[in-house]
């Protein structure tokens, strides 16, 4: 990996020199756009739309548009006399527990590597920080934006998460949250109950971009000239008749489905269960909930309770 930044985490009177690298990496299949009729590159070129000439990248500069339509034109030296406090530092704000950072917060990864002569400190605080079962909030500036960051232990290494601004997350202000919804309690039992037969240790290894390799493998069958031949994608079931129905059914599919892996598994080992259903599972268990039609509408003993889906602020 290369280092994309170089600092210091400020920690009261200590500094930690260290280095900062992505942490994570997209693995999307890259396309470029190409003339249909030869595969020539489509390039374009940087037209201003008042003289309609081309311009040069070196006389191209940022411009803030206002509510009027008129442009105001900031350049480089506009931006280089804002104050960045944190240009090169790791500011530690405070600690708090992780549980009360809300992870729509987080933004994107970094790793800080210790620089220099910075290891023992490196250590001495990532130690200490992982004894007290907290995180610590800081502040840093990358690529001229200053953001909130959460700083936190992932297998000995410090893991930079920066975080968007309060004004940034969007409320989630939907009409449903003030609408009465019935809830029967045996519908809520039973979908408790397809929760609790769904639980497993979650092992990323067990999931992959299914989409992704077989568009890889639509490219090398283009390459190498062979037939391409459509994926078959499995049917999915439509929407359920009757709510109780189509939860007993999707039980007793996930009850099947964990009998199965464990009766797979050799004699001692750890039975894991998939939580993400295949959609043929789901086909037949829509379908069971189909035909299993409304068995449970008569099963309910007391008058529902009805409850606001809005929760207090």
């Amino acid at each position: 990996m290369r280092s994309i930044w170089k600092g210091a985490i400020s920690f009261g009177l200590v500094t930690i020199p260290v280095k900062l690298y992505s942490a994570t990496e997209q693995k999307d299949v890259a396309f470029h756009q190409v003339h249909r009729e030869d595969g020539g590159r489509i390039k374009y070129k940087r037209v201003c739309s008042v003289d309609g000439e081309e311009v040069p990248y070196s006389d191209i500069a940022k411009g803030y548009e206002l509510a009027t339509g008129e442009m105001v034109v900031l350049t480089d030296e506009d931006f280089s006399d804002l104050p960045l406090t944190t240009s090169r530092r790791i500011d530690v704000l405070q600690f708090t527990p992780a549980e009360q950072i809300d992870p729509i917060y987080f933004a994107k990864s970094y790793y800080l590597e210790p620089d220099g002569q910075g290891a023992k400190p490196y250590v001495l605080l990532r130690d200490a920080l992982e004894r007290s079962g907290q995180v610590a909030v800081v502040k840093i500036a990358l690529r001229q934006r200053e953001s909130l960051a959460a700083l936190r232990v992932r297998d000995g290494v410090f893991v930079l998460e920066t975080m968007l601004w309060p004004d940034e997350i969007r409320e989630a202000d939907f009409g449903f949250l003030e609408e009465d919804v019935d809830v029967r309690p045996q519908e809520l039992k039973m979908a408790e109950s397809l929760i609790e037969t769904m639980v497993a240790d979650f092992d990323p290894t067990e999931y992959k971009d299914a989409y992704r390799e077989a568009l890889q493998e639509v490219i090398e069958a283009k390459v190498a000239g062979r037939e391409l031949v459509a994926p078959e994608v499995p049917t999915e079931a439509g929407p359920a008749v009757d709510l109780m129905a189509a939860l007993r059914a999707s039980v007793e599919a996930a009850k099947r489905e964990r009998q199965g892996v464990t009766a797979a598994k050799p004699a001692g080992g750890a039975a894991k269960t998939k939580a993400a259903a295949s959609g043929t599972k789901s086909a037949d268990a829509g379908a069971a909930g189909r035909k299993a039609g409304s068995n449970g509408a008569g099963e309910e003993e007391k008058a529902p309770k009805k409850r606001k889906t809005r929760r207090s602020a």
